[in-house]
């Protein structure tokens, strides 16, 4: 005797099922081959002894990791098929395979959109401008490009409604770090945001302590453990302030003590390491949160802008050349 047959609406269902579990399964693949290497060097910190040894080589030569066999890549990196298996574990991937699709993957969109060049490549005392300018131009443009990949929309989303209705924002890093929050303190204050970029850790602690339910503090820090930066969020946090991180390392103690995480990524060259090769990166998500933030005030921020605007104008050079 047949199976009775189902009707319409349970056919529908059956099929709007299948269709959804297809789809999460694509969007699953398809994030799974995005921002490999970003993934992999964020968490380079985390990985030891073989592991790292793996992370290691493939970031030295992707395209090579791409098309080499298990067995190749492991005795490559002096490890073992079973060690480069866990390491495609470790980075979400089932298998080998799927790991050298993305990194195929991320390498041909690279290779196409000129970013892969001289990248990976030491800057020679020798070297022309031009090719210096050409590496760095193509570091810059992959960590940039890495960023937006790794980057939680949703997070920034929530950080910009956090400081759009704070009555006070704070915003602590040290050495280049510092030098990127004053960038962001200026662009708040010119839409009208209280804003405040603290450098000496006595004050940024005084100002910490002062924290209230609904004020914003966001540390800057590429490795995510610059000690006078995690105190100061810690400070701020224990007040009640909502709390938000910029860094590379979404592991990192500044990441697991901020309420939000915004990540970057880095593509480090010769005389320009992570820290300092950081700061291009950082600038692009905080002119992201700054935009979404001025997007969430409109009224507040043009009106703010154009007095801010008309207060410096006398201060520009004449354009018609009768100044001198």
């Amino acid at each position: 005797m047949s199976e009775p047959e189902m009707d319409g609406a349970a056919a529908t269902a059956v099929v709007d099922s299948l269709v959804r579990g297809a789809q999460a399964t694509a969007d699953l693949h398809a994030a799974n081959q995005q921002g490999v290497l970003a993934r992999v060097r964020s968490l380079l910190p985390e990985f030891t002894g073989a592991l790292r040894r793996v992370a290691e080589q493939v970031l030295t030569d992707p395209a090579a990791a791409s098309r080499a066999t298990i067995v190749e890549l492991a005795e490559r990196s002096g490890t073992s098929p079973a060690t480069v298996t866990r390491f495609c574990r470790a980075l979400g991937f089932d298998g080998y395979a799927d790991l050298r699709l993305g990194i195929a993957a991320e390498t041909g969109r690279a290779r196409s959109a000129g970013w892969t060049v001289d990248i990976g490549r030491e800057i020679q005392p020798s070297d022309p401008l031009e090719r210096v300018l050409g590496q760095i131009m193509a570091a810059d443009t992959q960590a940039m490009h890495d960023t937006a990949e790794l980057l939680d929309l949703a997070e920034v989303e929530r950080a910009a409604v956090a400081i759009a209705a704070a009555p006070r924002v704070n915003i602590f890093g040290a050495s280049g770090s510092a030098l990127v929050g004053e960038e962001m303190q200026f662009s708040l204050h010119r839409i009208g945001v209280p804003a405040w970029a603290w450098t000496d850790v006595h004050n940024g602690l005084a100002s910490a302590a002062l924290s209230r339910p609904g004020d914003v503090a966001l540390g800057i820090s590429h490795s995510g453990e610059t000690g006078e930066t995690i105190e100061l969020l810690a400070e701020a946090s224990s007040r009640g302030a909502t709390t938000i991180a910029l860094t590379s390392f979404p592991r990192s103690p500044l990441a697991e003590l901020a309420d939000i995480t915004l990540v970057t990524a880095t593509q480090a060259t010769t005389f320009r390491p992570d820290a300092l090769s950081a700061r291009h990166p950082q600038l692009v998500v905080l002119d992201l949160l700054y935009v979404a933030v001025a997007q969430r005030t409109h009224e507040r921020s043009h009106a703010a802008f154009q007095r801010t605007a008309q207060a410096v104008h006398g201060h520009k050079a004449a354009k018609d050349g009768s100044t001198t």
